[in-house]
């Protein structure tokens, strides 16, 4: 006899999301161990539920083609994320980057040029890491050699990386959000503007008060 399907309550709903992220706490921290073991026990903790309220197998299997389907295009970006950083390290570009670098950017401005720049590229091809991967690298070789502290540089430069991937329109994390949200791409990137802009904005100024105490140094 077929079940009855019932509507799941929200925090019944919420309990594989729970079981996932102690699971993976306790992995991550005590066995420092990855984290693929707690997001199947997840998976298996929805499954269950969702059967216990009257889901066929069949029709769970069909959530599960259509997730894949949905992540596919990013895992295309992340397999061309290791292409990329290859090809430019490998290239040359990164070194050249760097001598450049030296001598047009200035220890002043070095900061608010690096979330600049990060921000521009990853607009432009879509990911975080590949700008991390490239740019980033070339950008903590000429800050660290301009006498800047590291931590300021990774921050300008994740800051940059960051808000391009949330606003380009090839950023595997932006379509598969879109994706998921049932939304347009255009519709998600528009919504975004109203929090990551003014970020952009407040870090940026931030950047540029703390590149100040640079000025002057070779």
């Amino acid at each position: 006899m077929e079940k009855t399907r019932k509507s799941i309550p929200l925090l019944l709903a919420l309990i594989p999301f729970l079981i996932m992220i102690v699971a993976m706490t306790f992995v991550i921290i005590v066995f420092k161990g990855d984290p693929h073991i707690p997001i199947l026990l997840g998976a298996v903790a929805a499954g269950v539920i969702a059967w216990l309220h009257g889901y066929s197998w069949k029709e769970l299997e069909g959530y599960i083609y259509k997730g894949i389907t949905k992540v596919l295009p990013a895992v295309v970006i992340l397999f061309m994320v290791g292409l990329i950083i290859s090809a430019w390290i490998g290239g040359g570009i990164v070194t050249t980057m760097i001598y450049y670098g030296l001598k047009i950017i200035t220890p002043s401005f070095f900061l608010a040029a690096m979330l600049i720049i990060c921000a521009g590229v990853t607009v432009m091809i879509g990911s975080s890491w590949s700008t991390i991967g490239t740019i980033g690298v070339a950008g903590m070789g000429i800050g660290i050699s301009m006498g800047l502290p590291p931590a300021m540089i990774v921050g300008a430069i994740v800051s940059g990386a960051f808000f391009g991937d949330k606003m380009s329109p090839l950023s595997d994390t932006t379509i598969l959000a879109s994706g998921i949200a049932g939304s347009t791409l255009s519709q998600h990137i528009k919504h975004m503007l109203y929090t990551t802009v003014p970020a952009f904005v407040i870090a940026l100024v931030v950047y540029i008060i703390m590149g100040v105490k640079f000025a002057g140094m070779p």
